[in-house]
């Protein structure tokens, strides 16, 4: 429970707990090594020290040997000895924090001690207990730009923008100094020198100004020769370059001498590795020795893409990174990817062994289905819940009925030696059902276009699949396969083939982004047939470009109302088992208005030979293709009309058609029962919707 209370405070064990203890002026435990270094009671493998590592002096003078000697090179966890092993342990192994807790208890000096079950960090790779240890670092002033990094951070366009404005944003407003040095041995070296006493120190910032203090110091006789001898600043080739050693152990013997003429030698510490990745922009084109037009043209970046919980690493120091050298964003665009689950919502984990191997995954199925799932199952930004029969669907669904459609295609070009030696037919003078996919395909090129622009891929995919599944094959190539079939080349045979060639061609552009390798194959197939286009790739060749004078929306409005009446009276067949291939004599179709009639009238012979029906008939609202009947909830009417409650349970089961639409339109209604009057909700009463006899609705 949260509240007041005591709490055991460790200023050398726990960031808050330092800066708390700093606050109030509680200092940590520092002990003495043998080597005069100030350190923690417990050292780097999580045990206490043993009297022989201590300094002799600081033993005498502030060490009770023989109480400390009880715990001396005690693990303070059990878990951090190499040697320890949960199934072999034994009841009694207590660790030693415990031992340390009871001797407290025993001994009056803790208030209180208890066991409870809490979260607590642990090593995602052993499991061990995490063990928080003080150290001294180097930090860049990060906070000095604060306020600089939060305005150009508002004009970075994040997706989603509330990890933007959310996480990154909550994280630069609550910014710490960057701490940047780190206790390793191999990584970039910190590039700073002192002398033994710390008063003295200089920070090197090229390899020019290193090579001219080595030289002061060869003249001060603190080193006897510059390591890199014959080589100079001027190397010509890579491979001369390659000469100089600027990691340890060999930047190490570097002792430069300072402006007193003391010695000065290289800090320990390496620089925090994130420091490369956000040094990145500079470093990949080794800035500032290249001319800044030439720089220009690749920095900011226009898009980078990683996990969400790079807010606090890599989108961070660029960030970073970028404001302190050039108070420039790094990146104008950037889609934090969410993190990719199970099936069942859990992290996936090879300890846990739901780890799914992405090698054998794209053997299985290919890169591009995986990669098509992937993007279209979920925004990049969203948690992804990995399912392998989402891969098998996405290649059966999107690219089997995207192949199957090419196929027909091909099939059909090759008998008749279709090629692209024909005029193209003006769009106007070809049958609606060629202008209406094609107003649908431009359409979608405008749709497929923004989302690309605005990192929305996922939307894209989505429009992308739905055309090619729903429109193209499904209604198009299904409706239109006999103008394809036997006959001479007539216009309406050629107006199909360039129809239908000119929505293949373009569906597979729209999908190269996605699938990159699927896609090339298939535009080198298909224009291999044609010999519309010479590019050796579709990656060569321009994106589609949408023609705003092919595109009608009221022909895509008219025809998406004969897919939708066919596809319900085909579902209504289907629900009694009535086969497409007995015909029916009518079916009506409920319009709000004129104009919804005049768009369904536009296409009705379509609607009435796709579905084997006779006639159409229109009426004005559903409520006339249905018989409706109000039956009143006793529970919620009883206790407020008891008396009346009989008459009014019959007034409302014979309440009129015109009461009815009332009720439903307004919320309510009042009857006059008795002579008391009774307002009836649409709480108090269940509406049940019955087919007119003879009719299925």
């Amino acid at each position: 429970e949260d509240g007041t209370g005591i709490v055991h405070i460790a200023p050398t064990f726990g960031a808050d707990d330092a800066k708390l203890g700093k606050e109030y002026g509680v200092p940590g435990l520092m002990m003495t090594d043998k080597d005069g270094n100030q350190r923690p009671m417990v050292d780097l493998k999580g045990k206490y020290f043993k009297l022989e590592d201590l300094d002799p002096q600081f033993v005498r003078e502030g060490v009770n040997v023989d109480l400390y000697g009880e715990y001396a090179g005690r693990y303070v966890k059990n878990e951090y000895a190499s040697e320890w092993k949960e199934e072999t342990s034994r009841p009694d192994d207590t660790t030693l924090d415990i031992d340390l807790s009871v001797m407290l208890k025993q001994q009056n000096k803790a208030f209180r001690i208890e066991k409870y079950v809490h979260n607590y960090p642990h090593c995602w790779r052993t499991d061990k207990p995490v063990l928080y240890y003080p150290l001294d670092s180097w930090f860049i002033r990060a906070t000095a730009c604060k306020d600089r990094m939060v305005e150009l951070n508002n004009t970075i366009n994040w997706k989603p923008a509330s990890t933007g404005s959310g996480r990154f944003g909550k994280w630069l407003e609550n910014l710490q100094d960057w701490n940047l040095s780190r206790s390793r041995y191999w990584g970039t070296p910190l590039p700073i020198w002192r002398t033994e006493d710390g008063k003295e120190e200089k920070c090197i910032g090229s390899l020019k100004e290193l090579f001219e203090e080595m030289q002061k110091a060869v003249q001060a006789g603190v080193m006897t020769e510059i390591p890199w001898k014959g080589i100079g600043l001027n190397a010509a080739s890579e491979k001369e370059f390659d000469k100089i050693h600027l990691h340890r152990p060999y930047v190490d013997q570097i002792v430069l001498v300072s402006d007193s003429g003391k010695p000065m030698h290289r800090e320990s510490d390496l620089i925090d590795v994130w420091f490369d990745s956000g040094a990145m922009p500079f470093a990949q084109v080794f800035y500032p020795h290249i001319p800044e037009e030439e720089f220009a043209q690749i920095y900011p970046a226009d898009f980078i893409a990683e996990g969400v919980d790079q807010t606090r690493g890599w989108f961070y120091t660029l960030h970073a990174i970028s404001t302190m050298v050039k108070d420039s964003v790094a990146f104008k665009n950037v889609v934090s990817n969410g993190l990719v689950l199970d099936k069942n919502g859990n992290k996936m984990s090879k300890r846990l062994g739901n780890a799914v191997d992405p090698f054998s995954t794209i053997d299985k199925y290919g890169s591009d289905p995986l990669r098509w799932y992937m993007i279209t199952n979920a925004s990049p930004w969203d948690n992804l819940r990995f399912d392998m029969e989402g891969i098998e669907e996405a290649r059966r669904k999107f690219f089997g009925t995207l192949y199957n459609t090419y196929s027909f295609f091909v099939l059909y070009a090759n008998v008749d030696q279709y090629r692209d030696q024909y005029p193209s037919i003006p769009v106007a003078q070809r049958p609606e059902i060629d202008r209406w996919i094609l107003s649908l395909l431009h359409s979608l090129v405008k749709e497929v276009d923004e989302a690309y622009n605005t990192y929305e891929p996922t939307k894209a995919g989505r429009a992308i699949a739905d055309f090619v599944n729903d429109h193209l094959s499904n209604w198009y190539v299904r409706l239109n396969r006999k103008r394809f079939w036997g006959g001479e080349m007539d216009e309406d045979k050629l107006s199909a083939y360039q129809t239908l060639y000119e929505c293949l061609v373009t569906v597979v552009k729209l999908i190269a982004p996605i699938a990159p390798f699927y896609s090339d194959k298939l535009y080198l197939d298909l224009t291999s047939v044609t010999g519309s286009e010479r590019f050796e790739s579709v990656h060569l060749a321009d994106f589609p470009v949408a023609n705003e004078a092919v595109i009608d929306k009221e022909l895509e409005r008219q025809m998406y109302l004969a897919q939708a009446a066919s596809s319900i009276v085909l579902a209504l067949r289907r629900k009694v088992s009535i086969k497409v291939r007995q015909p029916l004599s009518r079916i009506m179709i409920p319009v709000t208005d004129e104009t919804q009639k005049r768009a369904i009238q536009a296409v009705e012979s379509l609607i009435l030979s796709e579905v084997n029906v006779k006639e159409l008939h229109f009426v004005d609202s559903a409520n006339e293709m249905l018989v409706k009947r109000v039956k009143p909830d006793f529970k919620k009417l009883g206790p407020r009309y008891g008396k009346i409650m009989k008459q009014l349970a019959e007034e409302i089961r014979i309440m009129s058609k015109e009461k009815m639409n009332e009720l439903e339109k307004n919320g309510f209604i009042t009857f006059e029962v008795a002579g008391q009057q009774a307002v009836i909700t649409l709480d108090d009463v269940e509406i049940i919707s019955e087919d007119i006899p003879g009719w299925l609705v």
